[in-house]
């Protein structure tokens, strides 16, 4: 089986970082960084690609060299330089990048100064104080260590949802060819969209299970067999990936599909509902006195305790069997519902491809329209965009809008939230685009009173429309800010500008219970992919994915109204009375004028 696009990223952050640790070129560092990066946020994977063409130089960012090293890993599961790497470093070294707060250069400090090379030294040299006379380092860091430490000990491995989702679907399209099997569905938190994958749960329904126990345990990404029955079993792929399968006979089909959904809690919440009415309820089906009632579909499984059919993404049991029983569960928003996308970049800052080609990626999902939100000055390393260069591109996105057909573009900014919570442009900038994405980049670490307050005066602008990946978190990489989110989103309904869920696969942000907040409070979100390239629109079905787990509905997001119909919207956000603007712009008559349009 080739490498998965999730494997070569892993390939390619481990030869970064061994050497950053070395002290390389950080130009040559950045290359592999940014390779691993448009690599494992690429929907389709590179060993299809490679079927077609003989190098992937066509993929932006991606030069003959890293094509050539896909090549090596794609056709060997190996890369010759990581090899000659590692024998460099002590294996054990790259383990330390593993625990929170520990990036290359601190990795490289500990090694060479204090020839720590492993967890267990790591932990001694904190608890013998030692770290703090490093210089970067202190005291405080040095305990931070101890703490994160300790937690790693205890932390269980859990996979991205899109990385998780490169196995799963490719495991599940072997398993379909399996000899007579019927049905094939990836069940667990995989199937209610979770931001992270513990392992994966296969439910099949076969004409006979032993053939397919036998085809399943011979996939050849399975590294160990943990066990393997006549009607069960659980191996780990090589990836580290845990996959449990159980095949059942077809009346048990949606039952088992209900059990290894979970969650636990609503499973469990479910089961109390039945013993209440004098059932039982497993993996095999619902019975009555011994005879089984239900089962053959999740459908009837629901409907013999009562309940209407509840979507996966809402089996967490925070309400959702209330409103079953009641007949009133959110109809809940699907991909096809979204009529564009509000936020994506170009080759203008650090996106991967032109405006022509981004619009067109727009076009062919049938979308009527596209914000060009490429980033603000203030973000550097991403070459942003000054009013001058703003101004160009605005030219050109009127030019574009004047020749193409079926698309518009839309004049944006993802602008930066400064310290105080000014905003990187200037007013009279800001107030020629059609929207204003404000964005969070800098000092996350700030308390949660500054760094609430500081949001809070961002959306006060007049010229604000839609606060982006609001949490600033990167799943298992950084922790969101400490934000007082719940008193953002109901200033946000005051204001009446928007939330963003950023649907890039390393954010997934705002959490689903924020969605379900912005719900509550009346609060449109905008389901953005944040696209750096045309690769990147298909994440938006992650961040579906959770909108629905925060039971958001076609009409509670913004990107699902017509462009006339998302233009009214967005420019009620320029109409709000001048007292709930900046009291720095309170005096600013001019500023306070609706735009024209």
């Amino acid at each position: 089986m080739p490498s998965h696009n999730a494997d070569i990223a892993a390939i390619f952050e481990k030869i970064a970082d061994l050497l950053e640790i070395e002290g390389a070129n950080p130009f040559r560092i950045r290359a592999y960084r940014n390779a691993a990066r448009i690599i494992g946020e690429l929907s389709v994977e590179a060993y299809a690609l490679m079927e077609k063409e003989e190098d992937l130089t066509g993929i932006p960012g991606i030069g003959r060299d890293l094509s050539a090293k896909i090549k090596e890993i794609v056709t060997t599961n190996r890369c010759s330089l990581l090899d000659r790497l590692r024998t460099e470093l002590p294996p054990a070294v790259t383990e330390l990048l593993k625990v929170p707060g520990l990036g290359p250069k601190r990795v490289r400090h500990l090694y060479h100064d204090l020839d720590v090379q492993t967890v267990e030294q790591l932990y001694c040299a904190a608890r013998d104080g030692r770290i703090r006379a490093l210089p970067g380092f202190g005291e405080k860091t040095e305990l931070n260590i101890l703490q994160a430490v300790e937690a790693h000990a205890d932390q269980v491995s859990r996979f991205k949802l899109a990385v998780a989702a490169q196995y799963a679907e490719a495991l599940r399209s072997y398993l379909v060819a399996a000899p007579g099997v019927m049905k094939v569905t990836v069940a667990g938190s995989y199937r209610r969209m979770r931001e992270t994958v513990g392992d994966l749960d296969i439910v099949i329904t076969a004409a006979e299970p032993r053939p397919v126990m036998q085809y399943f345990i011979s996939y050849d990404e399975v590294a160990e067999i943990l066990a393997a029955g006549g009607t069960r079993a659980s191996v780990i792929l090589t990836c580290g990936l845990q996959v449990d399968l159980r095949v059942v006979a077809e009346e048990s089909y949606g039952a088992a599909l209900h059990y290894f959904t979970g969650s636990k809690s609503h499973n469990i919440a479910v089961r109390y509902i039945a013993q209440k009415r004098g059932l039982k309820i497993n993996e095999y089906g619902v019975y009555r006195d011994g005879a089984r009632i239900a089962g053959e579909s999740e459908e009837s499984v629901y409907r013999a305790v009562g309940l209407s059919y509840i979507p996966p993404e809402l089996r967490e049991n925070r309400g959702e069997i209330v409103l079953a029983r009641a007949k009133r569960l959110p109809q809940l928003v699907e991909l096809g519902d979204l009529r564009g996308d509000l936020h994506a970049h170009t080759k203008a800052t650090d996106g991967h491809n032109t405006l022509r080609e981004m619009a067109l990626a727009a076009k062919r999902h049938g979308w009527e329209y596209l914000a060009i939100t490429d980033h603000s000055r203030q973000l550097a390393v991403a070459r942003g965009l000054d009013p001058l260069r703003l101004a160009r591109q605005c030219e050109e996105i009127d030019a574009l809008n004047e020749e193409l057909e079926g698309i518009i573009l839309l004049k944006g900014i993802e602008v930066d939230i400064l310290e105080d919570g000014s905003l990187d442009l200037p007013d009279h900038v800001l107030a020629k685009l059609d929207l204003v994405v404000g964005a969070v980049h800098s000092k996350f670490e700030l308390s949660r009173a500054r760094q609430t307050e500081r949001i809070l005066r961002a959306m006060q602008h007049p010229n604000f429309t839609i606060l982006a990946h609001p949490g600033g978190r990167l799943i298992q990489q950084r922790p969101p800010c400490d934000i007082d989110m719940a008193r953002v989103i109901r200033e946000a309904g005051r204001r009446g500008c928007f939330l963003e869920l950023n649907a890039q696969p390393e954010r997934l942000d705002l959490l689903d219970t924020y969605c379900q907040m912005a719900r509550e409070e009346g609060v449109l979100v905008s389901v953005n992919s944040d696209a750096h390239s045309t690769f990147d629109f298909d994440n938006l079905r992650f961040g579906i994915g959770q909108a629905r787990r925060g039971w958001l509905e076609k009409k509670n997001i913004l990107n699902t109204r017509s462009l006339g119909e998302l233009q009214i919207l967005i420019n009620r956000t320029m109409e709000r009375p001048a007292r709930l603007r900046h009291r720095d712009e309170q005096n600013n008559h001019d500023s306070l004028a609706p735009r024209a349009r």
